[in-house]
């Protein structure tokens, strides 16, 4: 197998195991089969705006060139924190845009990725999100009305649980298992005591069900070392396992999602 082109990340597919493709120009690349053989991934030296497809030297925020990074309302800090939200004050950089994608239900969920944590995500079907995290376990808890009130709910929670995914510790292995649904409890618990005038906003997900993730890795190594393709253009090696948005190639891992615009050939994957 050889293909070239320039790469997005992942599709994933909430089968058991997660199924991967990846995006390489207009191929579509399975991965799964790919898991135990030799590949290689080079990078041409190019790199094209997953936005505008301008050819670049330089990416911003996975995958953007810096007029589009500082210029589109999906590249924001309140994209990263949306309890900054800043549609109403009519500073918004693409009100459209904001209205289309931040003017929706949104979820808010726990997670068991690197450990528990609070997170948000457009729509009512968290899976995807959960599986770019890493993530073992997944809970809905929460569906608000908009992205605002998403950010307001999870800075709260956040005072009692992390926000965030250690992605080195989430690479090394699966966390163990946590009853989501007795934390969700617990949590708000801890912010009916702690901020007693705190308006919950939306609703309760009356038919949450915990999912449970796995992912295609045949051994989590001790330590991991993230390859920068700036530095060395070429990784090859055994492919070993995908977990998240990352490729394992042994204690070498490739965040998948960071090199999203870089123009990659990717050849291999004959059996040995």
């Amino acid at each position: 197998m050889q293909v070239q082109g320039f790469i997005r990340k992942m599709k994933v597919s909430p089968t058991t195991p997660i199924q991967y493709t990846l995006p390489v120009g207009e191929e579509l690349v399975g991965m799964n089969p790919l898991i135990g053989r030799s590949l290689s991934l080079e990078w041409s030296g190019k790199i094209a705006c997953i936005n505008c497809s301008r050819s670049i030297k330089k990416s911003f925020n996975q995958g953007y060139c810096y007029p589009c990074f500082t210029s589109l309302a999906e590249c924001d800090m309140c994209v990263v924190k949306p309890e900054l939200c800043h549609y109403h004050k009519g500073t918004c950089r693409q009100p459209e845009w904001g209205e289309k994608n931040c003017f929706r239900p949104h979820t808010v969920y726990l997670a068991n990725s690197s450990a528990l944590k609070v997170g948000i995500t457009r729509g009512v079907e968290p899976s995807t999100r959960w599986i770019d995290q890493g993530a073992r376990q997944g809970l809905p808890i929460r569906t608000v009305p908009n992205r605002l009130e998403a950010g307001r709910l999870e800075v709260a929670l956040s005072e009692f649980v992390g926000d965030k995914t250690n992605w080195r510790k989430m690479l090394k292995g699966d966390p163990p298992p946590v009853e989501l649904a007795a934390e969700r409890d617990r949590l708000y618990a801890e912010l009916e005591t702690g901020h007693p005038d705190f308006d919950v906003p939306g609703e309760a997900v009356s038919d949450a069900r915990m999912m449970e993730l796995q992912y295609p890795v045949t051994a989590f190594p001790e330590k991991v070392v993230a390859h920068n393709f700036d530095k060395v253009s070429c990784l090859t090696g055994e492919l070993s396992g995908i977990k998240g948005q990352y490729l394992y190639f042994g204690t070498t891992v490739m965040n998948v999602r960071k090199y999203a615009g870089y123009e990659l050939t990717v050849s291999g994957g004959a059996d040995d």
